[in-house]
């Protein structure tokens, strides 16, 4: 049997093909999982769980079906839809972890997250993520009314294309050596392997699908980074043999 991990679908009505591909997955691989762990950026927005937009209820829907044949489902938030509760989880059938989270995985500790906190060089963006994750901003998000809140997340998306435009080196700027404040800080990602003392760490956020080896206070450990979804799907299978991280 083997573990299924997805992320950053960024689903999306403007890009039905991918809500239907998702739905595909569950029913064609998913379906005989031992579980599958979706770590954030399940939506391309999430604005909260009275949304009625038709990509939500598809997915629901898929979700649940998936869930009912006794696959369990296991979702972390992520920078998109950190304000998902839980309204719509159940509604898919799926148990919110934390984030970050430990689990068993085959007998071994396995460390997953959705990744942004890795990206700690990007000041601007940690900055937001500490105040949105504050349960008042939240509330007082989730307070306004519908429409408000979508065109506040219209407005965040256009804000972050920008951010990301700004803080991307070109291919000048990479060639004189500056970083992409983007991606993971390698001591942070140092860090946290000695914070959680496991091997190996999963995330998504940075879209950048990899199976990273390096050495951390003389130790080996593995980070794995999922893809996004955005043309095509990401997947790390997972299985008592090692992992396989593979595109649809």
């Amino acid at each position: 049997m083997t573990t299924l991990f997805v992320s950053d679908l960024h689903l999306d009505p403007v890009r039905p093909h991918i809500v239907a591909g998702f739905r595909e997955f569950l029913r064609e691989q998913a379906a005989h999982a031992d579980a599958l762990y979706i770590l954030g950026d399940l939506f391309e927005y999430w604005v909260g769980d009275d949304d009625p937009q038709p990509a939500a209820s598809e997915v629901a829907d898929g979700l649940s079906a998936l869930a009912a044949t006794g696959v369990p489902i296991f979702f972390l938030r992520g920078n998109r839809d950190f304000l998902l509760r839980d309204v719509y989880a159940t509604r898919c059938g799926m148990r919110i972890l934390p984030d970050p989270c430990v689990i068993d995985l085959y007998g071994q500790p396995v460390l997953l997250l959705h990744g942004d906190t890795l990206c700690s060089d990007d000041v601007a963006y940690q900055a937001f993520r500490a105040q949105s994750r504050e349960p008042a901003w939240q509330e007082a998000m989730l307070a306004q009314p519908l429409p408000a809140r979508i065109a506040l997340a219209q407005q965040a998306r256009m804000q972050s294309i920008e951010h990301q435009r700004a803080v991307r080196p070109d291919a000048t700027a990479q060639a004189a050596g500056r970083e992409d404040i983007t991606d993971v800080s390698t001591a942070t990602v140092a860090a946290t392997f000695a914070r959680y003392g496991v091997a190996t760490m999963i995330h998504g956020h940075t879209h950048r699908p990899a199976m990273h080896t390096l050495d951390v206070a003389g130790q080996p450990r593995r980070r794995v980074v999922l893809g996004d979804w955005y043309e095509h799907g990401s997947v790390l299978r997972a299985d008592t043999d090692g992992f396989s991280l593979t595109a649809l």
